[in-house]
């Protein structure tokens, strides 16, 4: 697996995340034992699902194959996009510091802040992927657009679960009453302007935050 994840050029990439992800699971599971509470615990798993996205164009590179069909392709595609937006998704765990108060805000602030960066890396370099992918179809031009509109994408998916609790699995499972929801905020959006508020300003904020990554390693 080693081999092939330095023959995908992924291995570094690799190590790091997965240095991120323990630094997150330790700074909870010190909470855990601290309070005797399982408060934020739930991270864990948004951070799991956060790890989805990436795990799925990281798979595309180590088997080269998946992106040579065109079926792979879309059905790369199609599930990146169903999970996506759990990755951007803790940024709004910054929420429950009104609620939850067993240890000082000072260290669940740090400790959602640092699973959030977590999400945001796992999203934001599982789309450089994507966009690597369709680059090579597709004329760059419109894969930067392509990438910007994903990120709106993204927020409205963020907003799917935080405001109406939608799961990604929901829309298997409860497929109607997901696309009956999303539907509404379509033919009626001005009957919904907190949706269309926070897709729109955390579609905003996410492109700002990715092109500014984009931007340094141009630099660098």
């Amino acid at each position: 697996m080693i081999n092939k994840l330095r023959e995908a050029e992924r291995l570094d990439e690799t190590v790091f995340m997965a240095i991120l992800s323990l630094f997150c699971f330790g700074a909870s599971v010190f909470r855990w034992i601290y309070t005797g509470t399982r408060g934020f615990f739930f991270l864990n798993w948004n951070l799991f699902l956060a790890f989805v996205p990436w795990a799925l164009t990281s798979l595309s590179f180590i088997k080269p194959k998946i992106q040579r069909s065109v079926i792979g392709v879309m059905a790369l595609l199609i599930f990146w996009l169903l999970f996506f937006p759990n990755a951007p998704y803790i940024i709004t765990d910054l929420f429950h510091l009104r609620v939850i108060r067993t240890m000082p805000v000072w260290y669940d602030t740090l400790m959602i802040l640092s699973y959030a960066w977590a999400g945001l890396l796992f999203g934001f370099l599982s789309l450089w992927d994507i966009e690597r992918i369709l680059v090579r179809r597709l004329p760059r031009p419109l894969v930067t657009g392509v990438s910007g509109f994903l990120l709106f994408v993204g927020s409205f998916g963020i907003y799917i679960g935080r405001y109406l609790r939608w799961n990604t699995w929901d829309i298997f499972t409860r497929t109607s009453e997901v696309l009956t929801d999303i539907g509404d905020r379509f033919v009626n959006p001005f009957a919904h302007q907190t949706t269309w508020g926070v897709t729109l300003f955390l579609g905003i904020f996410l492109n700002i935050v990715y092109w500014s990554f984009r931007l340094i390693k141009r630099r660098g």
